[in-house]
């Protein structure tokens, strides 16, 4: 899975890539160690924070989570991120990756 529970948050695993044509979910990555993530596409361009900001505006939009719950916890200036989403259950992570095969 592209997520861990730890306390009462989960901890995301996202491969972003910026600067895409549209903002959407794009599937599950596997790294060379074999772990997952959630392939996230954004508009913004990878400058200032923008595409780490898309990032939290739209996992906020898509998980109906206040943006103030979801936090960029590793790396801001990487490709592969995980990102911390509190006050989540395990139903609402999930809803990530409905319609995806």
């Amino acid at each position: 899975m592209f997520f861990e529970k730890k306390d009462n948050q989960y901890l995301l695993r996202v491969r972003l890539t910026p600067n895409s044509s549209s903002c959407r979910i794009n599937g599950i990555f596997f790294d060379e160690n074999n772990q997952a993530y959630l392939k996230i596409n954004v508009v913004s361009i990878p400058e200032k924070g923008k595409a780490n900001k898309e990032l939290i505006d739209f996992l906020s939009k898509t998980l109906k989570m206040p943006k103030s719950s979801i936090t960029i916890v590793t790396g801001l200036q990487d490709r592969l991120k995980k990102v911390c989403i509190a006050g989540a259950d395990e139903k609402t992570i999930l809803k990530l990756t409905e319609g995806e095969e």
